[in-house]
């Protein structure tokens, strides 16, 4: 995750000591942070998104972890003392114990956040997320109106999540917009930059697309595509520094190469010496998936990252996850903690390797089946990995 309003316009952000090695809190490195977990407490859905990594639908899934079992896992998050435990799904706010699970995370003092749908937050439910102590509640929304709809599958879904957005800010529960980008709803970009603004929501999150679950039928924006989109979304988010507004990207690595050259180019000297050091410290990729962020399926599987669930590392019902993660064996998570005397071809190559970290591992996996193959959506130019900027 990149922090676009830390690195573009300097301004800190609450995660700045578990991204960027800033503050009391901060680990002596990124290899040595503890992972944030996201946890799709359910596969079942109330809609059918287009992009879903997990495949979810609105039926019931036959074996997933018990209360007595999600109690447990959520003690031993607690001991092993996470950042964060990000509740998933499927859709989560239809688990029959989602209250209960957080009641539980929140005696543990563990720190909740939520992604959802929003089809289910009504003023009541938002008033208990609240209650509850939900650090952040992301609601996605990959479209304005129709567009949004017909990504989600189901008509009316703009309307709801957009009363979801606003019955959170009158319960006093911090929000924020989550997007996947890609050839779909890139168009519509401004539009939704625009409802951020009109709606004043806090934090936007920009996902870029991973070709996993339901998703391996969407287009990827194209390389120029992607490029023209961040440079709008730095814009704006330039625009909004001093509103607290705080703005991200998801899942590719590059855009912090990219925003540090955007920041060379505008003569901004300074700033992009400061942008490269934190990159440099977060490491991108390199300490992402298998590192800095780990998944739990329903089932209690154990993933390197949430887009990884054709690869499961071990079992939370045989061993703990905090076990798991320590003393794993397996290549796979072994290969993405010494990255980089696994990577191929052009990212091999790339003289941002450091600040990069080889983009995004999973998304290579799913396109040519080799982990270690370049990301297929990095969208630097031959001549930028080659060159040194001047």
């Amino acid at each position: 995750m990149l922090n676009v309003t830390k690195l573009y316009c300097g301004i800190s952000q609450p995660a700045d000591a578990l991204r960027y090695g800033q503050g009391e809190q901060a680990p002596r490195t990124a290899q040595l942070r503890r992972p944030v977990v996201v946890w799709n407490i359910t596969r079942t859905c109330n809609l059918r998104c287009v992009h879903c990594y997990a495949g979810s639908e609105a039926k019931p899934y036959p074996g997933e972890l018990t209360l007595p079992e999600c109690k447990a896992l959520l003690a031993d998050l607690a001991q092993f003392k996470v950042p964060a435990v990000l509740l998933s799904g499927g859709e989560p706010l239809v688990h029959p114990h989602f209250f209960k699970l957080a009641g539980c995370a929140l005696s543990l003092g563990l720190r909740l956040t939520l992604s959802t749908n929003g089809i289910l937050i009504n003023p009541q439910t938002a008033a208990r997320l609240r209650a509850f102590n939900f650090a952040y509640v992301g609601i996605s929304l990959d479209g304005i109106g129709e567009a949004h709809d017909k990504f989600r599958g189901r008509e009316g879904a703009f309307a709801l999540a957009v009363e979801a957005f606003r019955n959170c800010k009158a319960a006093g529960q911090k929000a924020g917009l989550r997007l996947t980008l890609s050839r779909n709803n890139i168009a519509d970009l401004d539009r939704i930059l625009d409802f951020v603004e009109a709606e004043a929501i806090e934090r936007v999150c920009f996902y870029h697309l991973v070709h996993s679950g339901r998703g391996a039928d969407l287009q990827m924006a194209s390389l120029q595509e992607t490029r023209a989109a961040l440079d709008r979304i730095i814009s704006r988010t330039a625009q909004w520094a001093k509103t607290g507004r705080e703005v991200l990207t998801v899942g590719q690595p590059v855009d912090g190469v990219y925003l540090y050259l955007r920041l060379l180019r505008e003569g901004q000297g300074e700033r992009a010496a400061e942008a490269r050091k934190l990159l440099e410290w977060n490491g991108g990729g390199a300490f992402g998936s298998g590192v800095g962020i780990g998944n739990i399926d329903s089932f209690g599987n154990v993933h390197p990252d949430q887009f990884w669930q054709t690869h499961t590392i071990g079992n939370v019902r045989h061993q703990p996850f905090s076990a798991i993660w320590q003393n794993s064996q397996d290549p796979l998570l072994l290969g993405l903690r010494r990255r980089d005397a696994q990577i191929t071809g052009r990212c091999a190559q790339c003289q941002f390797l450091k600040l990069c970290g080889g983009g995004f591992r999973v998304r290579a996996a799913h396109a040519t089946g080799n982990p270690w193959a370049p990301d297929p959506s990095c969208y630097l130019t031959d001549a930028e990995i080659a060159e040194n900027p001047k």
